[in-house]
């Protein structure tokens, strides 16, 4: 490592965790700034890793010679510690700069897109795991394998997820990537679909070997020195792509690969529903163009149990069954209820969802309604914040007007669980990328008092 010292401002947050949880395996001291406690600073505070909850300039260790500052966009421009750290002339770098400096001279394989690339990315760190192949990764969801989202390895192939987020994507060069969606979304950065297509291409062009793209996506070979290959969950027309699609009992799909090498049959997906079908034959493509055995992608697929609020099963009896998405986008909803709805024929599902970002309910309120009209019965909380302050006129009311489910109501966050108490339940789902992810323990606590 280049410095002996790596600062954090904002350290508890999914990627920046992953890096410093790199550094400190790299040898380097790594210490934090975040403004809350929550599990992942206290996962880093266990792992040896200093974190502090207040904004105090003079936490920040070492010297301009031998400390780097590394921050998120998430965190607020005037905070003291940035300010304090630039005055006194420290090197302070973006987080997805200090991602594609770690990058740089490895074999990086990445996977991009407004939605799906964390369970991709996760899949392919697994099955290079599994496989013994080895790899380090970055990834922007806790593992359910391996109860982390940093898995390292002296082998020099690293794993990362690119994320689309203030064009953090544009510090990676891979070798081979994958994109899996291109939906308008973070608006308030791109403006417009066309820019968030166009910072997707300029992504394309940076690919050096491989690019693996999800059917029917506006990237051509003109884009990028790569070559292209596309897949879908089943366009017979992409080259990868499932056929014989099998669903079991306890929701899981079994099914063939048709690829360029021939058909790989028979594998079963670890994690529930159709869209990590999806997920698996983007990951698998990845694996396969980076030289790896088919039958232990085949094997190592079935042995992935997931990633974290990627439906996530917490309850699963033929009675009541829940399940945790992390899903806040429109076609990240839409997938995900579709996905259930598959798994559990027949059976009245339950959403509580969270909307996130006052400007991404602006932008996109019919579109949730739209998406959100797919449940039996809706539960709508007020919007999670963020970084953002809030915007005249801009109420989740304006989601739940235009939901056309049988059943909707507005409850507050603070009422939610005396709320489910009374509560006639059969699949329940808890939907957003806020905070509502706290509710997940005490809803199971609940839930499983009933059985």
């Amino acid at each position: 490592m280049r410095y002996s010292n790596y600062y954090f401002i904002g350290i508890g947050g999914i990627g920046m965790s992953a890096i410093a949880r790199y550094c400190k395996f790299k040898g380097a001291s790594v210490s934090g700034y975040d403004r809350t406690a929550s599990d992942l600073t206290r996962a880093l505070e266990a792992e040896g890793i200093a974190v502090h909850y207040e904004d105090d300039p003079a936490r920040i260790p070492g010297t301009p010679a031998d400390t780097l500052v590394v921050f998120t966009p998430a965190v607020p421009a005037g905070l003291g510690e940035l300010c304090q750290a630039r005055e006194r002339g420290f090197r302070v770098i973006k987080r997805s700069q200090m991602l594609g400096e770690l990058t740089a001279g490895q074999r990086c394989l990445a996977v991009a897109g407004t939605h799906g690339k964390t369970t991709t990315s996760t899949l392919v760190a697994h099955i290079l795991t599994e496989s013994g192949t080895g790899c380090s990764a970055f990834l922007g969801g806790i593992s359910k394998n391996y109860g982390t989202n940093m898995l390292m390895s002296r082998t020099p192939i690293v794993v990362a997820e690119a994320d689309e987020f203030d064009r953090s994507f544009h510090q990676l060069h891979p070798a081979i990537a994958a994109i899996t969606a291109m939906d308008a979304d973070h608006l308030d950065i791109y403006g417009d679909l066309a820019h968030v297509q166009e910072a997707f291409r300029i992504f394309a062009s940076q690919v050096s070997e491989t690019l693996i793209l999800k059917y029917g996506l506006p990237v051509t070979q003109e884009d990028t020195p790569a070559k292209i290959y596309t897949y879908h969950f089943d366009e017979p027309c992409a080259d990868f792509h499932s056929s014989n699609l099998r669903l079991d009992g306890s929701g899981h799909y079994t099914y063939d690969l048709v690829y360029p090498g021939g058909v790989l049959t028979d594998i079963r997906v670890g994690a529930i529903g159709w869209v990590n079908v999806e997920n698996s034959i983007a990951a698998a493509a990845i694996c396969l163009c980076n030289g790896l055995d088919a039958q232990k992608v085949r094997h190592a697929i079935g042995t992935f149990e997931g990633a974290w609020r990627r439906l996530d099963v917490h309850l699963n009896t033929p009675a009541l069954t829940y399940i945790d998405d992390y899903a806040h986008h429109p076609a990240e909803l839409q997938s995900a209820i579709s996905s259930i709805r598959q798994v559990f024929p027949g059976r009245r599902i339950t959403g509580i969802f969270q909307p996130h970002l006052y400007t991404r309910t602006r932008d996109f309120a019919p579109e949730f309604a739209r998406a959100l009209s797919g449940l039996d019965k809706l539960i709508l909380l007020d919007i999670y914040p963020a970084r953002e302050e809030p915007i005249p006129g801009v109420t989740s009311e304006i989601i739940f007007r235009d939901v056309t489910a049988p059943e909707k109501v507005l409850v507050p966050k603070a009422e939610l669980l005396s709320y489910l108490e009374k509560e006639p339940l059969d699949v329940l789902v808890t939907l957003g990328a806020g905070d509502i992810d706290r509710f997940i323990e005490p809803i199971t606590g609940l839930l499983k008092q009933r059985l």
